[in-house]
Formats: C-alpha cells, structure tokens, sequence
C-alpha cells in the first residue's frame, strides 16, 4: 500500500524477509520468511520437515544470534545430528554456541502447558535467539488435550506467540498433520505462515510437493511445488521458474542459420532468433542430425549451445555426431557446448527448466536442442505427464524470453495415410514447424521436408526431398509432378498427352543408392 493509498496518511511497517538457505524457497515466498513471524512446518512423517528446519538455521544462526531447538519426545539431537550432518549446508562449527538444542521430553511428561511454557521463556530470555524450532510440536498439543480445554490450549499457544514475537524471535512450529487437521487445530489460527510437506506416491515414482498454505503479508506463489531432498538437503522447483523477473528478448530482430544452408532458404534465411522451431519425424528421419547440424552451427559462429538429452547417453550422442563430421567433443572441453542427461527417477518439468536455465546462465547459450519431447514425457513421474503441456508451454516461454533459440524433436507414427503432426498435440507451443516423412516413388522409400508454418518470416511452401549422407543432410529438389505427396504415396500426374511425369533421376548428384 502505497501512501496515497494510505487512509491515514501514514507509510506502512516495512516487513524484513530472512533467506531459507533453500534453493527456490525464497523466490515461491516472496523474497524470504517474514522475520519474528510464528510459523508451522506441517506433512506426514518422512516429509522433510526436520531437514527444511536445520537448513533454516544454518543458514540464519550466528553466535550473537543463536537458534533454539527445541526437541520434545521426538528424536533426540544426537540422533538428528548424526543424519543432518550429511547434508552439504551442516556446519559444525555453528554448534559451538550459534544453535542450541534443548530437550524438553521430560518435562513434557511431567507438567502441564504453563511448566513448558516457561521453560521455553527461560531459555529465550537466556541466549536471545534469531529463531526457534519446536520438534514436534503436535505432541504437545495430544498431551495437552487430554488434561486442557481447546480455550486453555488456545490461550497457550498465543501465549507462546506474543512472547516470542517481542523477543524478536522467528519460530517454526514442527508436526506431523494430516489433510484436513487445520480446520481443527486452533495452532493453524494463531500461526502467521504455514508450509505444508507432502509426498505422494503415484504407481510406482514418490513425488514430494511443498504448498505455501499461508503467509501473512507475503506475496507468495501459489499451488503446489515440486521439490526434492538431495545431498544439498532440499530444493525447490517452483512453478513461476524463469517466468518471472526477466527482461524479455525481442524476437526475429536477425535470423540465424540451421546449419543446412538450402533449408535456410526454405524457412526464408534460417529460424528467426529467439523462436521454438518443433521437429516432427518418424523414427529415423534425422531429427537428431538436424538438431546437431544446429548446434554446431552455433559453436561454429561463436554461439554457446546446450543439448538436453532424455534417450541417449551423451558419449554416445558425441559419437554418431562424430559419424556426420561433427566435432562436439572439443566444443564441450572448452565451455562452448554444454550436453545435459536428464533421466532421474521422478523427474518433473520444473526440474529440468531449473538444470536448463542455470546451464544457459553459466555458458551464455544462444541455443538448445531437447530431443526428444517423447523421452522427456516418459522420462517425468506419473503425474507430471497430465500437465506436460501446460509445463512445456511454461518451460519453453521461460527459455525463449531469455533469447535462447529452440529446435525439440518429437517422433511420429508414420501411418501412410495422413499427416499428422504430433502425437502430443505440442504443435500450439512452436513458433515455426517442420515436418519430415517418408514417401513412397518409384518403389523407393525416400524422405520429404516441409515447412508447416513459420510465425515470422515468409517460407518455401515446396515439398522438398533430402536424404541423409556421411555429412549429416542434404537438400534435394522440391517434388514435382506428383499428387498426394501428404499420404506418403503420392500418385503421378498426367499431362495432356497422357504421358506421366516421372522424378528426375539428376535430382540429387550422384545416384541416390550409393
């Protein structure tokens, strides 16, 4: 709210944000935690909430600043430590006096909800700390309900609140909750931020989600995020990624070359920079070939390219490329080719645009193959393959905006009768389209390029043969003298003296069976 829009004329509290320590955390926040806020980490067991709150307090404790854990009746910190101590963001140094932990399992046994409450004050008065973690708070809320009235236990939890809030503390509130427990829990009023941990498992994959249920005064990015638990503890994907706070690069300011300088002429001088050009083929076709005709064009004139990769091995990508003439090994040595191999167990669209976007910043990449759009489909968990498209539109709108140029392959079924042009209906997400198939003439299985559309240049609307020799592709002639070429088995016309057109054997130098 600004100050004209201030009633009573007065700017309001600026709220300062602390950072999570976790990777995409910050950014589906708003910007950070709201500091002193009194917030709850909620999910099943296994969920993460524990490792989500030490990597918070590494990230934020300092000696002048401690952080207080509080454990009660949960795993005793000899335990918690022998595990977090794994994760890259552990720094031992910081249990020498910046986090401290503290047991309160016996005395949560053994007194009511005004002797916890005031050990917790004793310990805060004591060492003043940036922020507290209370593990597992629910079992303070089971014990307590079973000698307290919901008004008594209410009135603790605010109680807790209001003390810690003037001390200037930040506090997480640990529990293992169910769907459907805040509508219960009186904790879930009182809280100002409540982040939910889920996993769910869907056939065979485990997919971990994060939702921001609540977090006053913060902007946050809603729905659900994929994250995932690493040697780095977790990261976060969220769904805004690489959509938001970018410059948008204006596109088809030049045109930049394929690689195959007859096609170039099709599309009208090459594919306008900044563009998604969509490869549809059958199998074998030379989708693949084209898109490494791309790439090292782009590292032939200076251009840093990446290769996203979901069916191949990269050796083995290098290797047929080797085949065709094409040198990648080299241009991967020296910076100027990056090839990613994106084939985890689970894997999710907001993954692979994360790996991609911190690739096309640390190489400054003008381009990028993704081959194949089937082997990314198949490569993501269950139930990322309901919303691939709507994914894919974001992914592919997120790298363009950053002036990288795309070309994605994806493999048709060539059925001889029709033309289809995707299996996946991605056609919509492309800014130009080009459709290979094979095409039955003269009792030969030959191969036809055509440009479908392209959004902003004027194209070659010839359907042109090319086959696929030592040196990668080569552009024949456009078909002539042929009707039904789109069926795959086109019929010769006639002309008037009833004599058929044939294809000229001089189409291609050279015979086309060597």
């Amino acid at each position: 709210m600004s100050k004209d829009d201030n009633k009573n004329g007065h700017d309001p509290v600026k709220i300062q944000q602390i950072p999570t320590g976790v990777a995409g955390l910050d950014e589906i926040l708003g910007g950070g935690l709201p500091e002193f806020s009194f917030n709850i980490i909620a999910g099943s067991p296994g969920g993460g909430k524990t490792s989500l709150a030490h990597q918070i307090i590494f990230e934020n404790a300092t000696k002048e600043r401690p952080a207080l854990y509080f454990t009660i009746l949960g795993e005793p910190a000899v335990k918690m430590l022998r595990y977090q101590q794994q994760y890259s963001f552990f720094d031992p140094d910081k249990l020498d006096g910046a986090i401290r932990f503290v047991n309160l399992s016996k005395l949560i046994l053994d007194s009511d909800l005004d002797g916890v409450l005031a050990a917790i004050i004793d310990e805060v008065e004591a060492c003043n700390p940036c922020i507290v973690v209370v593990d597992s708070f629910r079992t303070v809320v089971r014990r307590a309900q079973a000698t307290t009235t919901e008004t008594e236990l209410q009135a603790f939890i605010q109680r807790l609140a209001l003390h810690l809030t003037s001390w200037h503390a930040t506090t997480f509130l640990i529990g293992e909750y169910r769907d459907g427990d805040a509508n219960y829990d009186p904790v879930f009023t009182v809280a100002d931020g409540v982040i939910w941990l889920t996993q769910n498992t869907e056939r065979n994959s485990i997919v971990r989600k994060m939702q921001i249920v609540k977090m006053r005064a913060m902007e946050t990015v809603p729905g659900l995020h994929t994250f995932r638990i690493t040697g780095d503890g977790l990261q976060c994907f969220p769904r805004t990624f690489g959509l938001t706070n970018r410059t948008d690069h204006e596109k088809g300011k030049r045109v930049i070359s394929t690689g195959v300088p007859e096609l170039d002429a099709m599309m009208g001088g090459g594919i306008p920079e900044g563009d998604s050009l969509l490869v549809a083929g059958p199998s074998g076709a030379g989708k693949t070939i084209l898109g490494q005709h791309f790439i090292n064009e782009g590292v032939r004139q200076g251009e840093p390219g990446i290769v996203a990769m979901f069916e191949e091995l990269p050796a083995e990508y290098i290797e047929r490329a080797s085949k065709f003439g094409i040198d990648f090994a080299t241009p991967q040595k020296e910076g100027m080719l990056k090839i990613i191999y994106l084939r985890p167990l689970d894997l999710s669209v907001d993954e692979t645009l994360d790996e991609i976007v911190n690739a096309v910043r640390e190489i400054g990449c003008k381009r990028l193959v993704i081959d194949s759009l089937v082997g990314f489909e198949l490569a993501l968990a269950p139930g990322f393959r309901m919303d691939f498209r709507e994914s894919l539109y974001r992914m592919i709108g997120a790298l363009t905006r950053m002036g990288v140029t795309i070309i994605s392959t994806v493999e048709v079924e060539e059925n001889f009768t029709s033309m289809s042009l995707s299996n996946f209906a991605v056609s919509f997400l492309a800014d130009d389209l080009l459709r290979m198939r094979y095409v039955s003439i003269n009792g030969q299985l030959r191969k036809m390029m055509m440009i479908v559309k392209m959004r902003r240049s004027k194209h070659s609307i010839d359907m042109t043969e090319y086959e696929i020799t030592a040196d990668g592709i080569r552009m024949g002639k456009p078909l002539r003298g042929y009707r039904g070429l789109t069926t795959s088995v086109p019929e010769p016309w006639s002309d008037t003296s009833g004599a058929t057109a044939k294809l000229r054997e001089d189409e291609f130098p050279g015979d086309l069976n060597d």
